[in-house]
């Protein structure tokens, strides 16, 4: 019973979004005449969307309306703009937990490549713990699975190689100038503009399956406060080349083939590209490495991916999950 409650819910904010997202006034008595449910719920329902992310205002006489449009996922859509990707293996969600979550509890039933797309997430992770902050209709919210058969040894510098695999979508989608911050950012204008969050589950000694989770801020608006690092989105970057399902589809073609290179030749192929593409090449910064700070200038990355950084005793290589790099 309570699951049927849940997906009536989420049917009823569905239909509510689509019938907002053009951007124009819809009565809440039209709304719970389609529903079937009363202004009162409707209301509730808005209320909702609003702690999601979306900024709806009413006007008496007039209704709801968003105070600017939005772009809201489309299977179809991103099918037509994919050249690599089966897009028989994307799932499009509404609003989930966390997209690498609902992989994690599918991975005795998923292909490699299987992917999810979602349009908010309510518990949305990001590196050390951090929550990633997944406003509705706002930004991209996807991950897909890959088990390598290589084990842990295998998959060192992936998510260097995802973030080359990133500046590649987004430049084929008519975005210039997109850099990469180790170990698993990606930059414009000297803010943040996407992050990657692998997971990786199984046995030392075995296969082990990947989780690669990607967040991409493209509209972002409420709840953009919440984020405790100068950012910026694909919309401030270029209003005319934004379209959520074109970019969508270019990312999963990109990780996808990023996924299958990686399974076979490992980082090799994409260090050049992410020394070229990195946001401090040969600039001076520091390292919070636990209670430590190391200073240095950026030298980039070797072949294992670990980060080069010259100071007084010369160029030293620094890897490991609980590093910080920060402009100095």
């Amino acid at each position: 019973m309570k699951q049927s409650t849940s997906k009536t819910s989420d049917t009823n904010r569905n239909h509510i979004v689509q019938a907002l997202a053009s951007g124009q006034f819809c009565s809440g008595e039209v709304l719970g005449e389609q529903l079937g449910i009363s202004r009162a719920a409707v209301s509730k329902y808005i209320k909702a969307l609003g702690e999601l992310g979306l900024n709806i205002f009413s006007v008496t006489g007039k209704g709801y309306r968003l105070a600017e449009p939005i772009q809201l996922l489309d299977s179809e859509l991103i099918a037509g703009y994919c050249a690599r990707f089966d897009s028989k293996q994307l799932t499009l969600l509404n609003v989930i937990d966390s997209t690498n979550q609902y992989l994690k509890d599918r991975i005795g039933t998923l292909n490699n490549g299987d992917m999810c797309l979602a349009e908010a997430q309510t518990a949305g992770r990001g590196r050390r713990g951090r929550t990633w902050v997944s406003p509705y209709g706002a930004s991209l919210y996807l991950s897909q699975y890959w088990q390598f058969a290589g084990g842990y040894q295998s998959i060192g510098g992936l998510s260097l190689a995802v973030g080359v695999a990133i500046t590649r979508a987004l430049e084929k989608a008519g975005y210039r100038d997109i850099e990469l911050k180790w170990p698993n950012d990606i930059y414009a204008r000297g803010k943040k503009l996407a992050g990657v969050l692998i997971e990786v589950e199984g046995q030392m000694g075995s296969a082990c399956d990947c989780i690669i989770g990607v967040g991409l801020n493209m509209a972002l608006d409420l709840g953009s406060e919440q984020i405790d690092q100068p950012w910026i989105d694909l919309a401030t970057l270029d209003p005319e080349q934004f379209d959520r399902n074109r970019v969508s589809a270019f990312l999963l073609d990109e990780l996808t083939h990023c996924a299958q290179v990686f399974s076979q030749s490992g980082l090799e192929p994409f260090i050049e590209s992410w020394r070229e593409k990195n946001v401090f090449k040969d600039k001076p910064i520091r390292l919070i490495i636990g209670n430590k700070t190391v200073q240095g200038i950026c030298k980039g990355i070797d072949s294992t991916g670990a980060l080069l950084l010259a100071h007084e005793n010369g160029v030293q290589a620094y890897s490991g999950g609980e590093i910080s790099v920060r402009a100095n």
